[in-house]
């Protein structure tokens, strides 16, 4: 069935979800870029900032599992807007604690309440979009969190050095409340909506064999019959941790190793994340133009994995370059890759379970891809720590640069392992 050439309603349900994963991701950038700031006047070294991360990515992992199962039973629009408003006061939240403690509290209480995010994501592109469209869905909303990692290097600039690092966690975790009223007024499923063209219902619902949304509660041990629950989560195992690098010690990367002024907007941190828009959507749209061209879903995405793993091992030889803007070049690859790799790695579990399963399998597989990044700061963080008193900081970067490189081809090689036989 082709698309309807007047039907947007699906269109703009997504705006929604996309706004909310940029506020997701602006949110969470604000404590990677302040870090500089916030270790001088708390007197930090690596460990102990690792320690706080730790302690977003453990809570997040346990938000992961409990926030899905959560929105698969009261549905999409509670959920979501539960999980943001907890979210937007956790990350106002930081901006008055005056102690290393309150910082652990408040990143713990902002990654169980993030961890929401993206199973109603997922879930509300389940309930919205045909199987043929829901990469490219994914794809741009998941392009979200590339915008707040774009606008965080110019806002967090702006209001620290015209306000201070306090009122830099309030006006960016308030961002979210305003969210929460277009949500509420506009959100509704399909069957709900009345506005929806019945051409653009017929055209939503044409591959999803007349699914509708359901509260029931699904055993746990029922997901795990499945081989797309255990193929979803050993990408998020191998993959997350090295997004969570990424994300949390790309700032200190540049301040370390080409001393950049964090106080003012950092371009190639504006590089890094706009390219990974492109990658997001354009990882979304190559498998949805392939299931278009007639390729079978699984080959479709299994393909443009492929090559997204590809493009992020150049970064393992990172320490063979010391031009910044080269080394700039080099991690937008790999950044950008790994939003298009995630795109379609997420719309997997979507194409093979009911829509009453999606939250929750996208929260087990999230919250073991989590647990992964727990061990993962502490072991960054050990590492840059060792090398700064060495002299040499950019050696334990290149460490963590050379994993990350051969993370994305492992879990791409097990994945496809996991699925080669014809079973569910």
């Amino acid at each position: 069935m082709q698309a309807p050439k007047n039907g947007n309603v699906r269109w703009f349900m997504l705006s929604l979800v996309f706004l909310a994963t940029t506020i997701n991701y602006l949110d969470r950038q604000v404590m990677g870029l302040l870090k500089p700031i916030l270790e001088k006047e708390f007197v930090w070294d690596e460990k102990d900032y690792s320690y706080i991360v730790m302690a977003f990515t453990a809570t997040y992992a346990i938000g992961y599992l409990a926030m899905g199962r959560f929105i698969d039973r009261v549905g999409t629009k509670v959920g979501y807007a539960v999980s943001l408003i907890v979210w937007s006061l956790a990350s106002i939240g930081h901006g008055f604690v005056k102690s290393t403690l309150g910082f652990i509290i408040a990143r713990s209480t902002l990654g169980i309440s993030e961890a929401g995010n993206f199973p109603a994501a997922i879930k509300s592109v389940a309930e919205w979009f045909p199987k043929k469209e829901r990469a490219l869905a994914t794809g741009i909303f998941n392009s979200g969190a590339t915008v707040g990692a774009i606008l965080a290097p110019l806002l967090v600039p702006y209001i620290l050095g015209h306000y201070g690092w306090r009122e830099t966690f309030v006006w960016i975790g308030a961002l979210g409340l305003i969210w929460i009223i277009l949500w509420w007024k506009f959100y509704t499923i399909p069957e709900k909506t009345k506005r929806l063209s019945k051409i653009e219902f017929q055209y939503i619902k044409s591959d999803q064999n007349g699914q509708t949304e359901e509260h029931s509660k699904v055993p746990l041990s029922e997901l795990l019959k499945y081989k797309v629950t255990w193929s979803f989560a050993i990408g998020k195992i191998l993959t997350d941790p090295i997004w969570y690098f990424f994300m949390f010690w790309l700032p200190a990367y540049f301040s370390d190793v080409f001393k950049m002024d964090m106080t003012k907007p950092s371009l190639p941190l504006i590089i890094i994340y706009s390219g990974t828009t492109v990658g997001s959507i354009g990882g979304g749209y190559l498998s949805s133009f392939l299931i278009k061209k007639g390729w079978a879903i699984g080959r479709a995405r299994s393909l443009t994995m492929l090559l997204f793993a590809l493009m992020v091992v150049p970064v393992m030889f990172s320490k063979y370059v010391d031009n910044m803007w080269l080394i700039t070049v080099v991690i937008a690859f790999a950044t950008a890759a790994h939003q298009g790799w995630g795109a379609n790695l997420m719309t997997t579990v979507g194409d093979k379970l009911p829509n009453n399963y999606v939250s929750s399998v996208i929260g087990f597989g999230g919250m073991l891809g989590s647990a992964a990044g727990i061990i993962f700061p502490l072991f960054i963080g050990i590492i840059l720590d060792a090398f700064k008193k060495a002299g040499n900081i950019n050696g334990g970067y290149n460490i963590i640069f050379f994993i990350a490189g051969i993370s994305y081809v492992a879990a791409w090689a097990i994945i496809w392992l996991i699925n080669r036989k014809k079973t569910a």
